[in-house]
């Protein structure tokens, strides 16, 4: 019996880089080919990377990618008898729409376009895309595959249409950013996918970061009784080969390549969000064209834990450290963040600013008359650090790390221009508890991060004897309600009956109310949850709502 092998690529495209996507593909396509593929599948809309934004209202972008894709389809005509499923954006007299190509020996063999355009959380495609009703199915060797993309195999009619096109094998080109718990949900849709068309299906998504978005790979296939047959690993780009019998039947070619050598082995929860940070991280320094980054390190959890995913994403010769330490700084902060910095070999200097706050007190202080103290002056020492920090990166041209969480954000924990300024916020998805539990997890690898930094108590250390719990519930309470209220959308009256004393709901729902406008002037970081601050939160800064029990 003939069976047609076929290629999964997970590849990791930047946004606009149509000459350097195109090449990725390329690759792909060569080694598939030297493994005796018949066919490529490419994740969604890989030539243009995902998602594009509003790079596709400038006619000339998309006049380029056209070009790009003509290109493509010429340099695949040497790769005799393969067949390449490209994502890419393609203009129809009836609009834009989101595309894969079936290329084939220097010619295009045929277009699927996406049926269900999604346009939620993270996802804006009905601004830029028209939708389309028409299945595309083609031949290989006795086999039929169809085509669905990403959204269109969560709904039943692309793939039923498909099925009743003749397809054994659906192809499912994907750009599904990673959030936790996302991979299992994936796998659960296709396999309720095949159970409904009976046909086998084969899925690729793009693996990388993206500004805000991180992109996991872990793509796979599933037979037609929906059983996983192969699965490509967590956030690398990678290569793996299945084999379809003309019956429709699929198994693992399970060859030693790059990706069987790195293994499908699950990560824990930890270990799936420290790897989306340091991919995020470092597709963000890379993309972007940094060299370096640098950070403020306190002695506290969040700098620490920043510091050693920058450490594992780009390597100690790129990261550099500064200690500014102030009067109410204690000295085993200092003493534990110089012990961090030592561990992990990176560049540490420290910085006093003591004196610089003074200054500060002393040129406001007619301005300030009749004022007592209050979180103005703890702010000036922030905002000193912020600028020392901008300073160093306007100097070397360093990549500054912000390190507050997603609690401190939530609830206006934080100093605007102060520990806010920045260029990328690594933890601005994560939650203060998610925090500690990532220190101890990469500390089960070698321990980097200090014992005592994650047993302190945690401490801005602007004025004498602090702690964050002066002002606000413990930080299991905050995280929990910030799950419910912001993560599930619940009103906070659901929160309450959730089993949260109602004075702490009205506390934190009323924090985030007021601090919306800090999170808009805040720098991008990393989506690891559903619902981050940025592109799935979207709230007016002028705001007459209140919440009511």
């Amino acid at each position: 019996m003939t069976a047609v092998r076929v290629g999964i690529a997970q590849i990791n495209a930047c946004v606009g880089d149509l000459a350097g996507n195109a090449a990725r593909v390329l690759e792909a396509a060569r080694r598939a080919h030297a493994l005796g593929a018949r066919i490529l599948l490419a994740p969604e809309l890989v030539l243009t990377g995902y998602p594009p934004e509003d790079l596709l209202l400038r006619p000339s972008f998309v006049h380029q990618t056209e070009a790009a894709l003509r290109r493509l389809c010429d340099d695949l005509a040497p790769l005799d008898g393969l067949r390449v499923v490209v994502g890419h954006v393609a203009q129809q007299p009836e609009g834009l729409r989101n595309a894969a190509s079936v290329l084939f020996e220097g010619r295009l063999l045929g277009t699927y376009c996406k049926r269900e355009l999604p346009n939620y959380s993270v996802f804006d495609e009905r601004r830029y895309f028209r939708p389309d009703d028409r299945p595309f199915t083609f031949d290989v060797d006795g086999v039929r595959f169809g085509i669905n993309i990403c959204e269109d195999a969560w709904f039943e009619t692309a793939p039923r249409a498909a099925a009743a096109a003749g397809a054994q094998v659906l192809l499912v080109p994907n750009a599904s950013p990673f959030s936790l718990g996302k991979q299992a949900l994936r796998v659960s849709v296709a396999q309720r996918c095949v159970r409904d068309t009976g046909c086998a299906l084969i899925y690729s998504n793009l693996a990388g970061g993206q500004d805000e978005l991180v992109f996991d790979g872990a793509s796979f296939a599933l037979d037609r009784e929906a059983r996983l047959v192969a699965r490509l690993p967590d956030f690398h780009e990678a290569l793996e080969l299945v084999e379809v019998e003309t019956n429709g039947a699929i198994r693992s070619v399970n060859r030693p390549t790059e990706a069987t050598k790195l293994g499908p082995e699950l990560l824990s929860a930890e270990g799936q969000v420290w790897e989306a940070l340091k991919v995020g991280l470092s597709d963000y320094v890379t993309k972007n064209g940094f060299k370096s980054v640098v950070l403020g390190l306190s002695g506290g959890i969040d700098s620490a834990v920043v510091l050693a995913v920058a450490v594992d994403a780009l390597g100690a010769d790129r990261v550099s450290v500064v200690m500014m330490p102030s009067r109410y700084t204690a000295d085993i902060s200092q003493i534990d963040a110089s012990d961090m910095a030592n561990r992990l070999g990176v560049r540490y200097d420290a910085v006093a600013i003591g004196g610089l706050a003074e200054s500060f007190e002393h040129v406001l202080e007619p301005l300030f008359a009749g004022k007592a103290p209050d979180t103005t002056e703890e702010n000036i020492q922030a905002r000193i650090r912020g600028m020392l920090l901008m300073a160093l990166s306007n100097k070397f041209g360093h990549l500054v790390l912000t390190t507050g969480n997603k609690s401190e954000l939530s609830t206006g924990y934080c100093t605007l221009y102060g520990d806010m300024a920045g260029g990328f916020a690594l933890l601005k998805d994560v939650a203060k508890t998610l925090v500690y539990r990532l220190a101890r997890w990469r500390n089960l690898l070698g321990e980097v991060i200090p014992e005592r930094i994650i047993t302190r108590a945690p401490s801005a250390e602007l004025r004498p004897d602090q702690t964050d719990q002066d002002n606000l519930p413990p930080y299991e309470v905050i995280d929990a309600i910030i799950e419910h209220y912001v993560e599930h959308n619940q009103s906070a009256a659901e929160v309450v009956a959730a089993g949260y004393a109602r004075e702490h709901v009205d506390q934190i729902v009323r924090l985030i109310r007021i601090n919306e406008y800090k999170r808009r002037q805040g720098p991008p970081g990393p989506r690891i949850t559903d619902r981050a601050f940025g592109r799935d939160w979207r709230y007016p800064l002028t705001n007459g709502y209140r919440e009511s029990f």
